[in-house]
């Protein structure tokens, strides 16, 4: 048996996606694999019981796996559960109050005066009401005079709802987030430890329906018993499956959002993701629940989907029900029922008021952004996959300022080939073709280790072996990768970018394995191009040695995460220390411009990758100092497109 103990960093913890993508990736493997946190242990193959164990960011948690991949296994959990982005959800930039599992309860309005819910999905609604209240299923015991029959029974229900679940990801324009989720619903309905307890009610003389609901019920109060929004919110995804399921054996249909009217708000005491996903999108001018969070699937199907959400909203299921028109604002959490002439006004003025900017915004994908002055600033996106590509085009990226290979590394049982490499590059730079392509060389290390890599135990692996420092000591690995990203070169566009560098001789190191892997490549008649190399910039020491390192490389791309993570000596995963992780610090702005000045002087183009690169505070800044490329998620895109037109 093996066994590792370590802090989970995986961005709020253990919620649904999260758990769905780690419990997929335990069943990869043979071993027996158990996660024990705060107190509790839990198979690592069950969904269900492991986001029952409400595993948050930071907690300590301890792997054990036994088992003939024991190794591989262990390397690869370990290395999800310390991946911070690892099924990373969005969020609603809003107060206290998104976070909150309930709004405050409150006097109900006269309709000029909002009602307090939860802002779920910012933006101003106002339409018809459409009113969604499930009726209550009511399950009368049946008695069952064979058992194997009635778990046939039951498979073969789990069988329909999980085909019928698929089909939604099958629909025109489903997004990325809602696939997701239905994927986390199926998986949540195929839980085996769900079934076993299911069948063994049956064997105990329950029937199906029976069985069903009094143990999905017992795992809903429990998901809604945490402490963890996140995990709480989960009770709405295990009612909504153990619905379902029910429905199937007692052959009933469920009511459906497939019928609402165009322009219609939604009202409802609760919507499940399943019930949402069945629903035309653009049909739907708003979303107002009782229950619900911020968190919630329905919520970031909502965001996902541009549909202003008000979640917990203090008001009566009756009233609620018998509103002709609703009005809501997403942003601060407000409800408006059956709104007087005067707030009516005002919401139709903020609809096509926030309906222009959108317009706006959607005008500047096919713009090649140009200040004031003439200077033009590229505007592209950061990605970790190939996934990723669509909505980066979508949202009229120029390009790719970082890609993540660390992700074609990581969750895999075995290193990625030099073929499989080669191919990721080239499809990437020929879907951005002729716009650059930056592809950053495996940046790992013991806070994020990949298997085929034994990393010794860190004390502080941010300040260890890891990046350019364990790829120059692991040619065996570094080289396929050069490899492949000489023979992606061919399409034109490749840029290499090289993390960690903290001293030129790592330069002339990476440039002579480049050469080696050439002398390679020439006599096998494999083809290769040429490409430009760059050094990112998130070390105090490439800041100092900016002039020196100028000279070695084609450009910069800095790294402001890491930067300000290492010039403020603040972990940016400690909230602790939070007030000094600040891209803004004097300090962190005087190591940018010093860079920009080493870059100007050599006459090499500088370009931000760090979060900072979206932040439109940050962009005259960068650009007054000859920030010529702004690499950001895609989402990101338009506005900062905006904003450079606007300095």
């Amino acid at each position: 048996m093996m066994e590792r103990t370590f802090a989970v960093r995986v961005r709020d913890g253990l919620h649904a996606r999260p758990a769905t993508q780690f419990v997929k990736l335990a069943k990869s493997f043979a071993s027996e694999i158990t996660i024990t946190c705060n107190g509790q242990a839990a198979s690592a193959k069950s969904a269900v019981k492991l986001m029952l164990l409400g595993i948050k960011e930071d907690d300590e948690a301890t792997l054990r796996v036994e088992g003939e991949d024991a190794p591989d296994a262990l390397s690869a959990l370990s290395t999800f559960l310390q991946n911070p982005a690892a099924g990373d959800i969005a969020l609603p930039k809003t107060g206290g109050a998104a976070n909150a599992s309930a709004a405050k309860a409150g006097p109900e309005d006269d309709g000029s005066h909002g009602i307090a819910g939860i802002a779920a999905s910012e933006g101003t609604g106002y339409g018809p009401s459409f009113a969604f209240f499930p009726p209550v299923l009511k399950i009368e015991p049946q008695a069952v005079s064979d058992a194997e029959a009635e778990i046939s029974r039951y498979r073969d229900a789990v069988s329909g709802v999980t085909t019928a679940f698929a089909r939604n990801k099958e629909r025109a324009g489903t997004e990325s987030d809602t696939n997701a989720i239905i994927d986390a619903l199926i998986d949540v309905a195929q839980d085996t430890e769900f079934a076993d307890e299911i069948e063994a009610a049956i064997r105990g003389g329950q029937d199906a329906a029976s069985a069903t609901m009094s143990v999905g019920t017992r795992l809903t109060e429990s998901f809604e018993a945490m402490d963890d929004p996140y995990i709480r919110a989960r009770g709405e995804d295990m009612r909504s499956v153990t619905r379902q399921i029910v429905l199937a054996l007692i052959g009933q249909a469920d009511v459906s959002l497939a019928d609402v009217e165009s322009g219609s708000v939604i009202v409802a005491d609760e919507i499940t993701a399943w019930d949402l996903a069945r629903a035309n999108m653009a049909d739907i001018a708003g979303i107002v629940c009782r229950k619900g969070a911020a968190t919630s699937h329905v919520a970031i199907m909502a965001r996902a989907h541009g549909i202003p959400a008000v979640l917990g909203a203090s008001i009566s299921a009756e009233r609620l029900a018998g509103s002709k028109t609703v009005g809501l604002d997403g942003a601060a959490g407000q409800v408006f029922i059956d709104p007087d002439a005067a707030t009516r006004a005002r919401l139709n003025d903020a609809i096509a008021r926030e309906a222009a900017e959108k317009k706006a915004l959607e005008a500047y994908r096919t713009v090649e952004p140009v200040t004031s002055a003439g200077i033009r600033v590229e505007v592209a996106a950061n990605l970790g996959s190939l996934a990723e590509i669509p909505a980066a085009l979508e949202a009229g990226a120029m390009g790719v300022g970082l890609f993540r290979t660390e992700f074609l590394f990581m969750e895999r049982k075995t290193l990625p080939t030099e073929d499989e490499q080669a191919e990721v590059y080239t499809r990437l730079a020929e879907a951005f073709a002729p716009y650059p392509v930056v592809i950053r060389t495996l940046d790992i290390g013991g806070d994020k280790p990949i298997t085929g890599v034994d990393f010794e135990h860190e004390d502080n692996p941010f300040l260890g072996w890891r990046g350019i420092r364990m790829c120059l000591e692991r040619p065996d690995i570094f080289k396929p990768q050069l490899r492949a990203l000489l023979r992606a070169s061919v399409v034109g566009n490749v840029k290499v970018l090289i993390p960690m560098i903290a001293d030129g001789s790592e330069v002339r190191e990476v440039r002579r394995l480049f050469e080696e892997c050439r002398d390679e490549l020439r006599p096998e008649g494999t083809a290769f191009g040429t490409f430009e190399l760059g050094v990112m910039i998130e070390t105090p020491a490439a800041v100092f040695l900016a002039a020196e390192l100028a000279q070695q490389v084609d450009f910069f791309s800095i790294g402001t995460n890491d930067l300000t993570q290492y010039v403020m000596a603040a972990d940016r995963l400690n909230p602790k220390v939070a007030s000094l992780n600040r891209a803004e610090h004097p300090a962190v702005l005087r190591a940018i411009s010093a860079t920009c000045k080493a870059a100007k002087a050599a006459n090499i183009w500088i370009g931000v990758c760090g979060e900072a690169a979206a932040r439109q505070d940050l962009t005259g800044f960068f650009i007054e100092n000859g920030v010529t490329e702004l690499s950001m998620s895609s989402t990101s895109i338009p506005r900062t497109k905006q904003a450079i037109t606007r300095f």
